[in-house]
């Protein structure tokens, strides 16, 4: 799995999520968000965005299904991993394509097993292909493609992290205190001032025009990708 990566946690068995919490730890720059609720999970969605989420079906407060429609339509795009109990009669390998969820595994689960689809999940995503503006982006290989003129566009890692992260936005505005956490981590000598030249070269790479960006643009506080 590669490092950096958000989860959402959304269980109301605490005793799980901290088990689980441990266990992504032990990973390395896994950080883990927790919900023990519906309402917790949506509230928390709105400081994402996450690159996946583990979401049991059985929540106090709401059908995990029917938060994982409601993250769909809020324009969550990232995996979405159910975890559903052994006799739920949806919760085999196929579930049930109408909720938006990308896998399902069955409680009781070892925990290596889980690791194992998350990763599947994570990897299959960071290498499918993703609209941006006229670009297919390909995060894993850090790669914008041109599909009608066949121009490739090569980033460096930080521009790659920075477009997967305002795309997992899902059209909204990204602070720039929370894009420059994302993609550096809390580093104390690293200011806005870096992202914003990184920003200003990722432009000169990708707009027609830089000085009127229309792909990435600077809203009121952050950034947004455009439509």
């Amino acid at each position: 799995m590669r490092p950096e990566k958000k989860i959402l946690l959304v269980d109301d068995d605490a005793a799980l999520r901290e088990s689980l919490a441990e266990q992504f730890h032990l990973l390395g720059q896994v950080s883990i968000a927790q919900a023990a609720s519906a309402a917790e999970a949506l509230a928390l969605l709105g400081g994402g965005p996450f690159d996946a989420v583990l979401l049991d079906v059985g929540l106090p407060d709401m059908d995990g299904r029917e938060l994982c429609r409601r993250f769909r339509q809020e324009g969550v795009r990232c995996p979405i991993v159910m975890l559903t109990a052994t006799n739920d009669p949806a919760g085999g390998p196929a579930g049930s394509p109408e909720d938006g969820a990308s896998d399902y595994v069955a409680k009781p689960f070892r925990v290596g097993a889980l690791l194992a689809r998350l990763r599947a999940q994570l990897e299959r995503d960071e290498h499918a292909g993703i609209a941006i503006g006229p670009y297919v982006f390909r995060p894993g290989a850090r790669l914008l493609l041109d599909e009608r003129t066949g121009r490739k566009i090569r980033l460096t890692e930080k521009e790659a992290a920075i477009l997967a992260h305002l795309h997992r936005a899902a059209g909204r505005v990204v602070a720039r205190e929370a894009l420059l956490g994302d993609v550096w981590g809390y580093n104390d000598g690293v200011t806005t001032h870096t992202l914003e030249t990184h920003v200003y070269r990722l432009r000169q790479k990708i707009e027609p025009d830089p000085s009127r960006a229309e792909i990435l643009t600077t809203e009121a506080g952050g950034y947004r990708l455009g439509p």
